[in-house]
C-alpha cells in the first residue's frame, strides 16, 4: 500500500461547460491508478475547483490546474498567478503570458520569427477610457489620423478586430468605407487591429494543441458551429500539413501556452497564421464530434505526464534562442526545422511518447471502450439537450452520432 500513497489532483477551473469536464472525469475513472516503469504507483484523481477568498500563504491542493476562466475574470486569474509562483502548480494555460501576450504580442512574436502574418495596423480607441489623465494625453498628444487611408493602403475587404482577441468577439469582414466607419463606431472602447484580407485562399485550418500533441482539422468559419470542423484527412500537401503543425507547436512552445488552438489561411502553398493566441480553445462535443475522442484523451494524457513525472512549470520564455534562429540567414524552411527543435524540446515530445507507449499502453483500447459506452451516449444526449432547442434534439442527436459512429469506424482495432 505504500507505493499507492502517492496521490495526485487534477484540478478543473471551468465556467459553463458541462460536456468535456464530465468526459474528462470519466476517461480518468476508467484509466484508474496508474503504475510507472520504476514501480510506482499514482493515484490521480480530479476535482472542480470554486472560486472564494485565498490566503496568499494557503496550500494549493492541485499539482496541475487546467484553466477555463481566467482569462475572463481577474479572481481566479490572481489565484493561478499566486498558485504558479508561490506553490509551484502546473497551469494549462500559463496566466502570465495569455495576459500580456495576447493576440496583439502573438502577431509581433510571429513577425519577428519571420512567420508570413497578414499586414496589419492597430488603430487607437473610438472611444478612450473614461479618465482624466488620459483625456488630457489624447488631448495634447494623440495624432488625428485617416482611417480611410489607412484602409485603402491594406485594400478591401479587411478585417476589424480586437487586439486582444475573445471568441470572435467585435470581429467585422468590411467591404467598403461605410462598413469601416460602421464598425470602428461600434467598436467603443475596444482597442482594434485593421488587418489584410487573404482572400482567395484554399483551405482554412485550425490546429488543437495539447501538450506534445497536434490535431490539424479543416476548419469552416462560415458555417454553423455544428458544422464547422470537417472530417477531412488529406485536405493539405504532407509539406504544407507539416508547415502548419510547425508553426502551431512553435507558437506554442514559444509562448509556453500548452492547450491553444491556431488558425491559418493556405492559398496555394503560402501559409498565413491569421490567429494564434486562444486562451480556452473549443473542445465542445458539439462542434468537436469527430475529434471529440483525441481532445479528451490527449489532455488527459499530457495532464498525467505532467503531474505523474513532476514536470515543472517553465515560466521563463527564453525568446533569445527563437530569435538568434530568426535573425540568421536560414531560409524559411530551415528556420521552421530549427525551431521544431526547440519545440520538441520545450514539450519534451520523446519522453512523452515513451510514457504514453510504457505508462498507458491501454489508452486507446480505453478510450474505444468508453466512446462505445452507455455512459458516452448518455453525455452527447444530455449535451445536445442542453444546448439546442426541444424541437431540434433528434436531428442533432442523429447528426452528432454519425459523426462519432465513423470515428468508431475509422479507429477500430
Amino acid at each position: 500500500m505504500g507505493q499507492l500513497d502517492t496521490k495526485h489532483l487534477i484540478g478543473l477551473l471551468l465556467g459553463a461547460e458541462e460536456d468535456w469536464p464530465r468526459a474528462f472525469e470519466e476517461l480518468l475513472a476508467r484509466v484508474g491508478p496508474i503504475r510507472t516503469t520504476d514501480g510506482a504507483a499514482h493515484d490521480v484523481s480530479v476535482q472542480r475547483l470554486t472560486i472564494e477568498p485565498f490566503d496568499l500563504r494557503q496550500d494549493v491542493r492541485p499539482d496541475l490546474v487546467i484553466d477555463r476562466l481566467a482569462y475572463w475574470y481577474y479572481h481566479p486569474r490572481e489565484w493561478l498567478k499566486k498558485a504558479a509562483l508561490v506553490n509551484g502548480t502546473y497551469l494549462l494555460n500559463s496566466p502570465f503570458t495569455f495576459q500580456s501576450m495576447e493576440k496583439h504580442s502573438a502577431y509581433c512574436a510571429m513577425l519577428r520569427l519571420g512567420l508570413k502574418v497578414p499586414q496589419t495596423v492597430l488603430v487607437p480607441y473610438k472611444h478612450p477610457v473614461d479618465n482624466s489623465r488620459w483625456a488630457y494625453t489624447a488631448a495634447k498628444y494623440n495624432r488625428a489620423f485617416d482611417l480611410d487611408t489607412i484602409a485603402e493602403k491594406l485594400g478591401y475587404p479587411l478585417f476589424m478586430k480586437p487586439f486582444d482577441g475573445g471568441g470572435w468577439r467585435g470581429v467585422s469582414r468590411v467591404r467598403n468605407r461605410d462598413e469601416l466607419h460602421r464598425a470602428y463606431d461600434d467598436s467603443g472602447e475596444m482597442l482594434m487591429h485593421l488587418q489584410e484580407s487573404i482572400e482567395g485562399y484554399d483551405v482554412f485550418a485550425r490546429s488543437l494543441t495539447v501538450g506534445a500533441e497536434t490535431m490539424v482539422m479543416n476548419f469552416r468559419p462560415e458555417l454553423p458551429m455544428h458544422d464547422r470542423y470537417a472530417v477531412s484527412h488529406d485536405f493539405l500537401t504532407a509539406e504544407t500539413g507539416a508547415e502548419v503543425l510547425a508553426i502551431s507547436r512553435l507558437i506554442n512552445a514559444f509562448f509556453r501556452w500548452e492547450f491553444n488552438s491556431c488558425e491559418v489561411l493556405v492559398r496555394g502553398t503560402e501559409v498565413y497564421p491569421i490567429d494564434y493566441a486562444n486562451a480556452c480553445p473549443d473542445i465542445a462535443i458539439t462542434s468537436l464530434h469527430y475529434y471529440f475522442p483525441w481532445a479528451i484523451s490527449a489532455l488527459l494524457k499530457w495532464s498525467l505526464f505532467c503531474t505523474v513525472t513532476g514536470r515543472r512549470p517553465r515560466l521563463d520564455l527564453e525568446t533569445a534562442k527563437y530569435f538568434e534562429i530568426a535573425d540568421s540567414d536560414r531560409t524559411y524552411a530551415e528556420k521552421l526545422t530549427a525551431y521544431a527543435a526547440l519545440s520538441e524540446t520545450y514539450f519534451q515530445t520523446e519522453r512523452y511518447t515513451e510514457f504514453c507507449a510504457s505508462v498507458l499502453p491501454d489508452m486507446d483500447d480505453i478510450v474505444r471502450e468508453w466512446v462505445r459506452s452507455p455512459e458516452f451516449d448518455a453525455l452527447l444526449v444530455d449535451t445536445v439537450r442542453a444546448t439546442y432547442p426541444q424541437a431540434e434534439h433528434e436531428r442533432f442527436l442523429a447528426h452528432f452520432r454519425g459523426l462519432l459512429g465513423l470515428w468508431k469506424t475509422d479507429n477500430a482495432i
